[in-house]
């Protein structure tokens, strides 16, 4: 199954489900008592949604570990590149 047919399934489910709630086609006994957050459930979904994206992207970038190992070997890595351009007369 590819990620397109994926995200159709899944989202369009729960669109259709939510459709024929607001439509009346579905009738549950909480349906009219709360018809004003059943008409709003798909901006709150994304709501919650972009409020999770947020914060797990800002987690996940607050608790990024340094190599300061790696980051040295890189640098060294790069001052003998740079000596041996210099070597053949590329690097000035």
């Amino acid at each position: 199954m590819s990620k397109l047919t994926e995200w159709l399934t899944y989202t369009s489910v729960p669109l259709g489900v939510w459709l024929a709630v607001i439509t009346g086609y579905i009738k549950f006994s909480y349906a009219t008592e709360w018809q004003e957050i059943f008409l709003f459930l798909p901006l709150i979904t994304l709501l919650v949604f972009g409020l999770y994206a947020t914060s797990v992207v800002l987690y996940r970038t607050f608790t990024f570990n340094d190599c300061d190992k790696e980051a040295a070997e890189l640098k060294r890595e790069i001052e003998e590149a740079k000596k041996d351009l210099q070597k053949k007369g590329i690097l000035s």
